[in-house]
């Protein structure tokens, strides 16, 4: 094989520089089956990506520690490595035990499962949580088992529950500090206290000695001298990123969780952040993934159910940016599922997941497993990221990644009051007499079309306005912001739409842009030839909420394309300014 070009860290990685590295690349990302070109429909698309992590077109992602990714660039099988391999086969071997009795069936897996070891380890090249689930995937397929530690979980939370109420949780949580705590004010005092409960909480949900051997040393001065003990690191961390004095609004925050029995008291953590005023939303798992608390859990698992209390579950794996925000404006914690049952993937994690990134203020990961895949992996990301874990020393720590200094969060209130500016221009419009239509045109559903199409609007609704008197036309094209996304705005577009102050709604039609062309001198391109504004999933979404309109304002007029031929696309490209495409039908081989 040729040689590899060395690299310091995964950020340095690109495609187009080194024949051999493409091709090494391409082949990593298709055998760890997270290349989203071979398998769109498990991959997130890299738009997708792009809500999590600051990439360039031509830049690599790969969901492991640059440590990690160094030791399987080279196919090299470390010591750590082959440890990180082994590990992952005593825990299919333990789950087989405990979990079949039938010596066929135990067989089976177990022969299937050794070549799959033996593979990786002659060519070590899939990420050891790859490998993982490909063997839980093997166990779940032939032993029909679906969560094969239902049981240890909602024990080690109705153990960790138990653990709330006995005096030993009383004494560690609200004890006063050896020291008298500094009060310059009310407001910071407050802070103080609340960071301390806050500390306190993190560190019982990092002592699974609670829920693994209830009793042993939780009534200890011991134990509870190090609960109590001042974490300067966490103070100062915790501070900066949401004190007083941090100049902060409440915030919108990701919550990533550790393992069960460890998430009683993360729902605990999560409930002093809602009373701080911050809006959380709680990330679990959405199929079995060893001790990791999993969505479903809370249909059979009562002191998971107990300490997610009045939290809205979500089930939608797909929701729209609209309706995220909305429900996090009715609830104060939001429960979804992360997509996978696997460690953090991002590339594997559902529409919902990343949404919930890319709309949050802060990203809280718990565990060790997380502090790997989101500070061990140099790539930034898209929103600040803090993880609290106990390392492989025992000591806990806790550590912030600033997000992407090239990323600008778009936030709501900037999305709405642009909005608000252009209906506050329609309203006075109306005052003046005109009437206001808004015209519905391809944009970017055409790959490599973008600038084209907004050359061929603006054209057209300029000849538009020179042919009518007293009109006020709204041209999307003219009000793009740097930064936004599809997403962004498909929802400005939606709260503008539904002011009631649209009395035209025109849809571009193929003699539209036939017009257009002709007006700027030129002809239709081959790409052009026969589009509208059907060919448009923006536009498609854009027509049920006129015709929904038309409902209510019966006096409205919709002009252009029959409605009925809109509806072939009903799914947005996330993050795109194209669409996601038709599926071919009836073209197979």
């Amino acid at each position: 094989m040729s040689k590899l070009p060395d690299f310091f860290s995964v950020r340095e990685l690109r495609y187009g520089r080194d024949p051999y590295l493409d091709a090494w690349l391409l082949h990593f990302m298709t055998e760890n089956n997270i290349e989203p070109s071979v398998n769109p429909a498990e991959n997130a698309q890299p738009e997708q990506l792009r809500f999590m992590v600051d990439l360039d077109d031509d830049q690599v992602f790969v969901p492991c520690s640059d440590e990690m990714f160094e030791n399987l660039l080279h196919t090299r099988l470390s010591d750590t490595l082959r440890a990180e391999y082994r590990e992952k086969w005593r825990l299919l071997v333990h789950l087989v035990r405990i979990n079949i009795t039938d010596r066929y069936t135990r067989r089976k897996i177990f022969s299937l499962s050794r070549n799959k070891i033996r593979q990786v380890l002659h060519a070590p090249f899939l990420i050891p949580s790859r490998f993982l689930k490909q063997l839980l995937t093997i166990f779940m397929a032939m032993s029909g088992v679906h969560d094969p530690q239902r049981a240890e979980k909602s024990l080690a939370n109705r153990l960790a529950e138990e653990f709330m109420v006995k005096p030993a949780m009383n004494r560690c949580l609200y004890a006063c500090p050896d020291t008298t705590l500094g009060c310059t004010s009310i407001q910071n005092l407050r802070w103080e206290l609340d960071l301390l409960e806050l500390a306190r909480l993190c560190k019982l949900s990092l002592r699974p000695t609670i829920w693994e051997n209830p009793g042993e040393h939780t009534d200890s001065p011991a134990f509870f001298d190090d609960i109590c003990a001042p974490w300067p690191e966490f103070t100062d961390v915790m501070t900066r990123v949401m004190g007083p004095g941090a100049g902060r609004k409440p915030m919108k925050i990701l919550f990533l969780p550790g393992s069960s029995g460890e998430i009683v008291f993360d729902l605990r953590f999560i409930s002093v952040l809602t009373r701080l005023g911050h809006k959380v939303i709680l990330a679990l798992k959405e199929g079995f993934c060893l001790d990791s608390p999993v969505f479903w859990d809370v249909e059979h698992d009562g002191a998971l159910a107990r300490a997610l209390g009045e939290a809205r579950l979500v089930e939608n794996s797909r929701m729209s940016k609209n309706d995220l925000l909305r429900a996090q404006r009715e609830d104060a914690l939001i429960v979804i599922s992360d997509g996978t049952r696997e460690r953090l993937n991002l590339w594997r994690t559902s529409v919902t997941f990343a949404r919930a990134w890319k709309e949050a203020d802060l990203v809280v990961a718990k565990g060790y497993a997380n502090h790997r895949r989101l500070v061990k992996n140099s790539h930034l990301f898209t929103r600040d990221v803090l993880c609290l874990f106990r390392d492989e020393d025992g000591r806990d720590r806790v550590v912030f990644k600033e997000k992407s200094p090239r990323v600008t969060k778009i936030t709501e209130s900037q999305v709405v009051a642009q909005a608000d500016a252009i209906i506050a221009r329609m309203r006075n419009a109306r005052g003046m007499g005109k009437q206001v239509m808004f015209y519905s045109a391809i944009i970017g559903s055409i790959p490599g079309q973008t600038k084209v199409a907004l050359r061929v609007v603006n054209t057209f609704v300029s000849h538009l306005r020179a042919k009518h008197a007293n009109l006020m036309i709204i041209n999307p094209a003219e009000h793009f912001v740097e930064g936004m996304d599809g997403d962004d705005l498909m929802y400005m577009w939606e709260r503008v739409q539904r002011s009631g102050f649209i009395d035209v709604w025109r849809f571009q039609t193929v003699a539209d842009i036939e017009d257009s062309f002709e007006l700027m001198g030129e002809p239709v391109p081959a790409e052009w030839h026969g589009k509208d504004a059907t060919f448009s999933t923006g536009c498609t979404k854009e027509m049920n909420i006129a015709l929904d309109m038309q409902g209510k304002h019966p006096e409205m007029q919709i002009i252009g394309p029959d409605p009925k031929r809109f509806f072939r696309r009903m799914e947005y490209g996330v993050g795109k300014y194209f669409d996601a495409r038709i599926p071919d039908k009836g073209r197979g081989l």
